[in-house]
């Protein structure tokens, strides 16, 4: 049984591939990802999902001939069209899958911050839309560590593409970011997380692509009062600001009510390891949970602490995508090893993904004709948060609604 919704969201998609064989294993392909059973991967989806079988799966992820990445990128344009407050962010965050064995393509033993250690995975660079009260994955982009791209007997057996050279996170996402204003979508600033914060080249090439953004940085990040004035470490600096310097900031209201922290900002300058400056925000976080976070921001000097803050915060849509693709949409437990099958499947979720979000775009519609309040949306079973995640943006809206 196709479900009606799903058929229509998925048929603009079908140009993609010449034969019915293709479109069927499509949509057979989302119809399991988006089921409430436990595992999802191309030999239990032919169990559960009728209508198909393990190798017409199999082979959508790495026979067909059709192009993921165009695919991908309509799936953008047809998000982009949809109404929107504006007022975007673009969040760039990693996320690993835990994998056994040597085999699968950019595998090894490495840090992932989702394992919280060092352990044997792959890793995925992620770009992510994000409003206020709506987000969306934008591309992802698995890392290749040296040990895989400098390696040709690896490199072949996993079908890892020629020009796919050795590339940092960081790189990667400044790639992703490329590729993102190339589709034009229009967004108010970047975010990310300390591991792309503290990379000066990240940053260096998000000013030399005029991009603003507020990003998270380390305890040791190098900052300085002013422009000649002596470096020091962020977090020094922000515990010698008296009580007075603090401001109470909310950003979100969320299901037990709003987020706040205590927060301080100081224009400064970050000081970069060739001894260059470039002037700033220093944010300091006291954040309800006892931690003390930092940012930096290179947004201009009468920019209101509150839209900084609340930028910075956007991260946790990332977060949240993370979380629901893997327990929601199996996106951790593909088993392939090729580089085409890993890019194919997220692909795949990244479009189940955002067909939750458009049968969305279809209830607000409704919601709003009968005058009730935008909600946050959360693909997940569990009850959404009563109230909306900030007020209406005063910026330009993306799209007409």
């Amino acid at each position: 049984m196709v479900l009606p919704e799903l058929d229509e969201f998925l048929r603009p998609f079908h140009v993609h591939f010449s034969r019915s064989e293709g479109r069927q294993s499509l949509e057979r392909y989302l119809t399991g990802l988006l089921t409430e059973h436990n595992n999802k991967n191309c030999d239990t989806i032919a169990q559960v999902v009728p209508g198909t079988n393990q190798q017409r799966l199999h082979n959508l992820l790495t026979g067909i001939v059709f192009d993921e990445d165009a695919l991908n990128d309509q799936r953008v344009r047809t998000l982009m069209r949809q109404p929107s407050e504006g007022d975007a962010v673009l969040v760039f965050d990693d996320t690993g899958f835990a994998k056994q064995g040597k085999c699968s393509v950019g595998v090894q033993r490495q840090y992932s911050g989702t394992l919280g250690k060092t352990g044997n995975c792959q890793v995925t660079v992620n770009c992510h839309y994000a409003e206020r009260t709506l987000a969306w994955p934008v591309a992802t982009r698995l890392y290749l560590p040296k040990e895989w791209a400098f390696d040709p007997v690896r490199r072949e057996k996993a079908k890892v593409p020629e020009d796919v050279m050795f590339q940092t996170k960081p790189e990667i996402a400044l790639a992703l970011l490329d590729h993102a204003r190339g589709l034009g979508l229009r967004h108010a600033a970047v975010t990310a997380d300390g591991d792309y914060g503290d990379n000066p080249n990240f940053l260096a090439g998000l000013e030399l692509r005029k991009e603003r953004y507020v990003v998270a940085v380390r305890c040791d990040f190098s900052v300085a009062l002013g422009q000649f004035a002596p470096a020091q470490r962020a977090d020094r600096l922000v515990a010698a600001q008296g009580k007075r310097q603090w401001r109470t900031v909310r950003w979100r209201e969320g299901s037990n009510g709003w987020l706040r922290a205590k927060v301080v900002a100081l224009r400064c300058w970050r000081v970069t390891s060739e001894g260059k400056r470039r002037i700033g925000w220093l944010l300091g976080e006291d954040a309800s949970d006892g931690k003390r976070r930092y940012y930096w921001s290179n947004f201009g000097g009468h920019t209101p602490l509150v839209r900084m803050v609340e930028y910075a915060h956007r991260r946790h849509w990332v977060e949240r995508f993370h979380e629901g693709a893997k327990e929601l949409l199996g996106w951790d437990e593909y088993q392939g090893r090729l580089w085409t099958g890993f890019h194919r499947n997220s692909v795949l979720v990244m479009l189940a993904y955002s067909f939750l979000v458009w049968r969305e775009f279809k209830q607000r519609q409704e919601v709003s004709r009968r005058g009730r309040p935008r909600r946050p949306f959360s693909p997940s079973a569990g009850p959404q948060a009563t109230a909306s995640a900030g007020g209406p943006s005063s910026h330009r809206r993306l799209a007409a609604a």
